[in-house]
């Protein structure tokens, strides 16, 4: 029983650990416009986003600046907990709710919820080299057309 016990505690430690290291992802990467793909082809010319992100007691303190258009630069600013529960998102249209999971030591579950129902579905993975984040996806706009998506982004602090 007792060596049943180790090896239980033992198999969780890896996903634990890496858990932990997770503050290694903070910081604030920008995307690399050459490298982005929307299935649908509409990339806006000029596409320019940066995303901060802020790992912090099993949530992410997550803030990005799309400022493709610099006279109307759209802004994010919130938390995403790592609990596989949808919490509220309040001053949001497009959803209302955020849901956030992680899936191994360098892979995230996004979902932005309008009411329960998926809008968008984000799965981050963060490269070996420590400065790459692909961020992969199906998001539906306010119209209700669906596109996939990856983008790259690089760490610039």
């Amino acid at each position: 029983m007792k060596s049943l016990l180790c090896a239980a505690l033992l198999a969780t430690f890896p996903l634990v650990a890496q858990a932990a290291d997770s503050n290694a992802f903070d910081g604030t990467y920008k995307v690399q416009a050459e490298t982005v793909h929307w299935s649908n082809g509409q990339l806006p010319e000029g596409f320019s986003l940066s995303i901060t992100l802020d790992f912090q007691d099993g949530r992410i303190h997550y803030q990005s600046v799309n400022d493709t258009k610099p006279n109307d630069p759209k802004r994010n600013d919130f938390f995403i907990v790592l609990d596989d529960q949808a919490h509220p998102l309040p001053g949001y249209t497009r959803y209302n709710e955020i849901r956030g999971r992680q899936l191994s030591g360098d892979e995230f579950e996004v979902l932005h919820q309008l009411d329960g129902d998926v809008v968008v579905a984000e799965f981050w993975r963060f490269l070996p080299d420590g400065r790459t984040l692909v961020r992969r996806g199906v998001g539906k706009s306010p119209e209700g057309q669906s596109k996939a998506f990856e983008e790259t982004f690089l760490r610039v602090k």
